[in-house]
């Protein structure tokens, strides 16, 4: 129990669609109705609804945890119950050590402050003294990149300005343990690696970190651990890859029309030597199995591979018939099976795998995945862009042009 951060026991929440009333002719017909409905929903009100069903799990000290589901699935529920803002239906929460929170991107800010006014009163929910904000004021405003601004008042900043300022603060509270919701999506993109870089230097220090975000990139890299919600139910915890994989085969739904085609893509896994997985690090190799089953008779068959970046722009393709492969044929009920090898030097971020199977010779397709599979690529490489050519500074030196010596001379 001592080296637990966070816990949660069977933690069940349950909301009410509630009705807002703009005046009284709205609200007496409301009222009436109200009385006559309670006879027939039999002590029962269908308004009701569970946000959160027997949720239970527990993070140690000093860990990175993730929580990742669709919209509506209770994630910022449960952000909400351990940073003490709302209270569980039913179940028990326990937190160990000094809480940190970044669940909304305004949250504790006054309007009509400024920047300065709001890093005192926002340090202050979070626990800080005034003495202890004030030895931290210089680094939190640099951090945030607002110098020019700090002294205007919040309600004239931007949704980033308020995500810059807002995640300076909770992250600067030296906390034990930071819970950061999906607001850092407002960001740019170099604030976005910055914060990540933050979120790191923090577990270094022996913080655990409670993640939610819909960047299953910046999940699959901060974090060790995750967890997948449906519908407000734990689907799965286990380790950040495996439960990635989990979401993005639920996403791929198969497409309308697929059960009557004469040859389909029943199959697509990407693995390395340790098996399945969906994280690589730059210039690792990958292998991509393919599975291709036929309904009927089909003749002169290949398969198509490519590697979309983040603006769907294809970074790559190959081919069954590019590689050297003669066309195949299938007969109803069989399968073919390949697997295309490939060296992923990728920049850092997220590709996406678009898979056919058809007859290129006469440009038909019978079926098409896409995504058939989500890649997430790290890199330790300074570098930018869809490829890795990894650079290296290999000389540098300081050279006088000899006109302009001779000049001096």
């Amino acid at each position: 129990m001592a080296d637990v951060a966070l816990r949660m026991e069977h933690v069940y929440k349950k909301f009410r669609k509630g009705e807002v009333f703009n005046s009284l002719r709205d609200l007496v017909p409301a009222l009436t109705g109200g009385m006559f409905r309670r006879q027939d929903l039999a002590g029962h009100d269908q308004r009701e609804f569970w946000a959160l069903q027997d949720v239970s799990f527990e993070i140690k000290h000093g860990e990175a945890f993730g929580i990742i589901g669709h919209n509506g699935a209770g994630k910022s529920t449960i952000l909400k119950i351990l940073s003490r803002i709302m209270k569980p239906t039913k179940g028990k929460t326990v937190v160990n050590g000094r809480l940190s929170a970044l669940i909304e991107v305004s949250a504790g800010f006054h309007e009509d402050l400024t920047g300065r006014e709001n890093i005192f009163l926002n340090g202050t929910i979070l626990g800080m003294n005034k003495r202890e904000i004030e030895s931290k004021l210089d680094q939190i405003i640099s951090f945030s990149e607002l110098e020019e601004f700090i002294d205007t008042p919040v309600k004239r900043y931007s949704s980033g300005m308020y995500a810059r300022l807002g995640f300076s603060v909770a992250a600067h509270v030296d906390p034990e343990v930071l819970i950061v919701d999906e607001v850092l999506s407002v960001g740019d993109h170099m604030f976005q690696q910055r914060c990540m870089e933050r979120m790191s230097s923090i577990l270094k220090g022996g913080a655990t970190v409670l993640f939610v975000s819909h960047n299953l990139k910046a999940v699959s890299e901060l974090c060790s651990r995750a967890m997948l919600l449906k519908k407000g139910e734990v689907a799965i915890i286990s380790g950040t890859d495996s439960v990635v994989r989990h979401y993005l085969k639920d996403a791929q739904e198969p497409c309308a029309g697929d059960e009557n085609k004469p040859v389909y893509i029943s199959q697509v896994k990407v693995s390395d030597e340790m098996g399945e997985r969906s994280t690589f690090e730059s210039g690792q190799t990958a292998w991509i199995d393919v599975e291709v089953t036929a309904r009927e008779r089909v003749q002169k068959l290949g398969v198509l591979l490519c590697l979309a970046d983040e603006r769907q722009y294809q970074v790559f393709q190959t081919s069954t018939e590019v590689l050297g492969y003669s066309r195949f044929s299938l007969h109803p009920g069989e399968s073919y099976r390949f697997r295309f090898e490939l060296r992923l030097n990728m920049g850092q971020g997220t590709f996406y795998l678009d898979v056919k199977i058809g007859r290129f010779d006469i440009q038909k397709v019978y079926h098409r995945k896409a995504p058939a599979a989500t890649v997430f690529i790290r890199s330790t490489s300074a570098v930018r862009g869809a490829v890795n050519c990894f650079p290296r500074l290999v000389e540098a030196d300081t050279i006088l042009d000899s006109r302009l010596q001779e000049r001096c001379g």
